[in-house]
């Protein structure tokens, strides 16, 4: 598990201050910042919520993944599950695309480029595989579409790649890609090699959107960032430093939230010398960094490339809190559009079967089955059961 956008605010906040407006809650400040929630997962402090998101840590790659070398068919196996990917690279290069040690770059230009080299691998074998569950039933397909017409291709599309999570609107997309190139949708009988890369590279791009994670910042050569050109999102990254940070806090050695650009420590912290000399260069390149890059980088693969947002499912709609008494209890990570019968899906499917209305916690404003929530809504979900 992992924590995006450490900054989301909580609506505890608006909770709390309408308690206190009601006179029916103490204001004095509790060890969490005054947060009043009771996260289920995450954590909040200071009305700043942190929702969890799973991350999968799949197999790696080697040259011919996509043919079944290495632990090739694994890795594929498991990028089915995933919404988008994040490639860890070496910013120091100091590591071959086999994973072994090599010595390391001392010119920033050598380092982007073999960060672009380990990219454009990564995505190429992508491709080659996607490309291969095609050929596979490729005449079929092909059949289809002299039946059919262009609508048979999008179909054929969508059904040999609805186990990696092909819709209609992300091959449609794929297929404008094609259209736009100047190739022929009405026979796909004649395309050769160019066609069938072109639209394997967008089914990925839109299957499995790539951020990478350029890790090792404070090793790599100064300017590497700058020299880097990727068709694709780049974060420099201190993963080190942000799980020694994490340690230290969770030890009261110090006081570090993910995302922050600095930390406090405490004049009773039980360092040695040799310890508050580390955790210095540590705030040094921290400061240099403008923080660990991890909260940069799930925000911007979570709430930008997969446009997500939160909404936190109540069964009071007036207390905001569980059947158990628990305010705020749970926060979805769901798709921005999402209906309020589908949220009541996310919840459990009995409701979603058997959705009467909702009720949105704010404006206790009766919604219907396709009303589109946002992010933050408080929603309580009338259901038959």
């Amino acid at each position: 598990m992992a924590f995006p956008r450490a900054r989301l605010p909580c609506p505890c906040g608006e909770l709390r201050a309408r308690l206190i407006d009601e006179g029916r809650f103490d204001a004095t400040d509790d060890e969490r910042g005054g947060a009043i929630c009771s996260p289920r997962t995450g954590t909040c402090h200071g009305f700043e919520r942190q929702v969890p998101v799973a991350l999968v840590d799949v197999a790696g790659l080697v040259p011919g993944a996509s043919e079944g070398r290495g632990r090739g068919n694994a890795f594929l196996a498991d990028l089915a599950g995933c919404d988008a990917l994040i490639q860890v690279v070496d910013g120091a290069a100091a590591t071959d695309v086999e994973g072994n040690p090599i010595s390391p770059a001392t010119d920033p230009k050598a380092a982007a480029a073999s960060i672009a080299h380990e990219v454009t691998f990564l995505t190429t074998e992508i491709e080659q595989w996607i490309a291969g569950v095609l050929a596979d039933g490729w005449s079929r397909g092909v059949r289809r579409v002299q039946a059919e017409g262009e609508r048979g291709l999008q179909g054929f599309l969508v059904e040999r790649l609805s186990g990696l999570g092909a819709t209609n609107a992300l091959v449609g997309a794929a297929l404008d890609t094609l259209r736009e190139g100047g190739h022929d949708l009405g026979q796909p009988w004649t395309w050769g090699d160019e066609e069938m890369s072109t639209l394997a590279k967008a089914l990925r791009q839109g299957l499995f959107p790539l951020h990478v994670a350029v890790n090792k910042l404070d090793l790599a050569p100064p300017g590497v960032m700058d020299h880097l050109s990727l068709d694709v999102q780049a974060t420099a990254c201190l993963a080190d430093m942000e799980l020694a940070l994490r340690r230290a806090d969770a030890a009261g050695l110090i006081r570090y939230r993910t995302g922050d650009v600095d930390f406090i420590v405490p004049e009773d912290a039980p360092l040695s010398d040799a310890q508050r000399a580390a955790l210095e260069r540590m705030r040094g390149a921290l400061s240099s960094a403008g923080g660990t890059g991890i909260e940069a980088l799930l925000d911007a693969v979570v709430f930008d490339t997969l446009d997500r947002i939160v909404v936190y499912p109540v069964q009071d709609e007036g207390r905001w809190v569980d059947g158990d008494g628990r305010v705020l209890p749970d926060a979805l990570v769901v798709p921005a559009g999402i209906t309020a019968k589908s949220v009541a899906g996310r919840v459990h499917t009995d409701l979603e079967a058997g959705f009467i209305r909702g009720v949105d916690g704010r404006t206790r404003r009766v919604v219907g089955a396709d009303h589109q929530v946002e992010d933050g809504d408080v929603l309580k979900i009338h259901a038959k059961t």
